[in-house]
């Protein structure tokens, strides 16, 4: 994909200017939502949007934190109101960092035009997209009052902070194509709890690819439970990197990670094979995570996401061999078999 680059969008359609900035806020999702049943695309990448401009509130390194869980409750709220988005962007930009990124600045400036197509949805589809991002903002704004520059106290509280930044995303999509999709919905009781582990196993993948970029903003999301099995504290964190015994409790977790990515893999062949763009878009995001943990799991003193990032090669490959063999079952198995090969 050509890097992105901000332009004039004054004529733009407010859906135009969905698909053009959601390219501008993730490479990854502007991939993978056009996979999506044509009548969910729309909805997908605009609650997709929604998160996004609650990560950019929350990751802002100036904004204090009364600050933050003002700006946040005031998002979550213009998705339950009819007010207009202006008087938060006008509040909101004079706070945010110099750093932050054009294109998240860009989407806040014209939140007017997201919320206009939000509006324009189905109430059912609303409300589960408000819900989720209720949900979420709650529970960053949790985690930013408990900041933990020491890492989390156990896997009891790292699995929360992951169901609220992530495994709420799960139940989300769910929800939706449960609403979209009568074949979708037979399943339903099966699909929610798998949807969470499936959020779970990508924001684990997340926490570990990006150790060493949360420690230097002093941030650490890693369990102090895991870790101390292997005598290490995680106040230490900048200490450890080379220390073999860290590298256990990073295996460790790279191995939790892989068991949620393959509750991931049964939920996506759970999906009716007719949604063969959902279950791309699952399988894509499984493949990739995969990868990823295979490269943490090889080098975990890595210094920078950069050293694991996966090969473009290797994302095409996942791409177009999942586009052949996404209806089959058995071959998808075997396929992500060999993938996950050598992870724990």
């Amino acid at each position: 994909m050509k890097r992105f680059r901000l332009t004039d969008t004054s004529n733009y359609t407010d859906s135009q200017y969905q698909d053009y900035i959601l390219q501008g806020v993730s490479r990854t999702f502007a991939l993978t939502i056009p996979q999506l049943s044509k009548e969910l695309v729309q909805v997908v990448g605009n609650a997709y949007l929604w998160c996004r401009m609650a990560d950019t509130i929350e990751d802002d390194p100036q904004l204090a934190l009364a600050l933050k869980g003002h700006f946040s409750d005031q998002l979550s709220s213009l998705l339950s109101s009819q007010e207009s988005t202006d008087a938060w962007v006008t509040e909101l930009q004079p706070h945010l960092h110099c750093d932050t990124a054009p294109a998240e600045l860009d989407l806040i400036a014209n939140s007017q035009r997201i919320l206009r197509l939000f509006r324009a949805f189905r109430p059912a589809q609303q409300s589960i997209i408000q819900q989720c991002v209720a949900t979420m903002v709650q529970g960053m704004m949790h985690y930013q009052a408990h900041q933990p520059h020491s890492g989390l106290p156990n896997m009891p509280a790292f699995n929360d902070y992951c169901y609220h930044v992530a495994g709420i995303v799960g139940e989300m999509l769910t929800l939706l194509y449960c609403d979209y999709s009568k074949g979708f919905k037979d399943n339903k009781a099966q699909l929610m709890p798998l949807s969470v582990s499936f959020g779970q196993g990508l924001q684990m993948t997340n926490i570990l690819k990006d150790i060493w970029q949360d420690q230097g903003r002093e941030i650490c999301w890693l369990p102090q439970d895991v870790f101390s099995k292997y005598n290490i504290q995680l106040q230490d964190l900048s200490k450890q990197r080379t220390n073999p015994d860290f590298h256990q409790g990073v295996r460790e977790l790279v191995a939790i990670a892989h068991g949620h990515l393959q509750d991931a893999l049964r939920y996506t062949l759970l999906i009716p094979k007719a949604e063969q763009g959902y279950r791309n878009f699952c399988l894509w995001a499984i493949g990739m995570a995969l990868l990823t943990l295979k490269n943490i799991y090889k080098q975990p003193d890595f210094q920078q996401s950069s050293q694991i990032k996966i090969s473009r090669n290797k994302v095409k490959t996942i791409f177009v061999v999942t586009r052949f063999i996404g209806r089959s079952n058995s071959l998808v198995k075997l396929f992500f078999k060999r993938i996950a090969r050598d992870l724990p």
